[in-house]
């Protein structure tokens, strides 16, 4: 792989990470506004695959071609696992966890494409990415200041182990669709694809239960309290830049990444929304979630620059 199609893979996925942890602020505001957190998954899943279905329509109706055999099964399990499950799973872990364990937990999604990689595709993985992957992880407990709550819900325990699980799944299976040799489906087929099942599996799991919310005024919250926006404007920048947006750029990065560099990468996520959160919700932000942040940057860098090794330098397959 080249260098330039490296980069390109990184800077995709860092996008995504970014847009990612700035929606977690505004994901506040319909949900403060009254809408619940199931029918909120609802409408993002639902909202993101009309998105998808418009745009495929528009630019590239081959997008629209039902997958077969093989790519069927795993465009459905992207779809349950990867898009609907992730979310839900994750909603659920937030209302009952602290959200610092909630995301640390959450993001043991790396260790887990790391273990899947080496132990059940037996490929070959560097051992600078499990040093990587050590260091993110410490950082995020940094900065989730994972110590301030360390008496934890079982179910809300269970349902952030089955997110790392979900966030997981969705780097391997959307790396098995769209990077594979032969005749790999794009991008915007899979994300059209498994978004129209995970819009489904959301309408029959969450429902729309309280969606008139959407229809009333909705503070801004934090240091914008004083501004009001309609709760469906909010819930729009969810679905087309919490959403669409990168789902789509995760799933075009696996051209040019490893779902094991793409997924340690993504720990960026977070630590923007603690960044967020400092500047728009006024959170304070500690030295020691500081250092936090800078050990996360740290293992990104550390897990990146593994590309770097001669391959003979790898260790051998199992």
């Amino acid at each position: 792989m080249s260098e330039r199609h490296a980069r390109r893979g990184l800077a995709l996925v860092v996008t995504a990470a970014v847009l990612f942890g700035i929606n977690a602020g505004v994901t506040r505001i319909p949900i403060e506004a009254g809408l619940p957190t199931s029918t909120y998954t609802t409408v993002r899943a639902t909202g993101a695959f009309l998105v998808f279905l418009l745009i495929a329509v528009v630019f590239d109706r081959s997008a629209l071609r039902r997958p077969r055999g093989r790519d069927a099964l795993l465009i459905v399990a992207l779809g349950i696992v990867g898009v609907a499950f992730v979310q839900w799973t994750y909603n659920i872990a937030l209302t009952r966890l602290p959200i610092g364990i909630a995301l640390l937990i959450e993001y043991l999604a790396p260790v887990l494409v790391v273990l899947w990689v080496r132990f059940v595709r037996r490929e070959p993985v560097h051992p600078r990415v499990w040093p990587a992957i050590a260091l993110a992880l410490a950082g995020l407990a940094l900065v989730g200041q994972i110590w301030n709550g360390l008496t934890l819900d079982a179910l809300g325990l269970a349902m952030a182990l089955a997110a790392a699980f979900c966030f997981a799944a969705y780097f391997l299976l959307g790396e098995t669709l769209t990077a594979t040799s032969g005749e790999p489906l794009t991008a915007l087929r899979t994300v059209v694809w498994s978004f129209g099942v995970g819009a489904i599996t959301m309408n029959v799991l969450g429902g729309w239960e309280g969606v008139d919310a959407l229809g009333d005024p909705a503070s801004m919250l934090g240091r914008l309290s004083d501004l009001t926006v309609p709760a469906w404007l909010a819930m729009c920048s969810v679905v087309l830049f919490g959403t669409v947006t990168p789902f789509f750029l995760y799933l075009a990065s696996l051209r040019d990444l490893s779902s094991s560099k793409a997924s340690v990468t993504a720990m960026l996520e977070p630590v923007v929304a603690v960044v967020v959160g400092w500047l728009w919700f006024s959170e304070t932000l500690t030295t020691v979630q500081v250092i936090g942040v800078l050990g996360v940057l740290a293992g990104i860098v550390l897990a990146q620059t593994a590309r770097h090794v001669p391959e003979e330098e790898l260790p051998p397959a199992l």
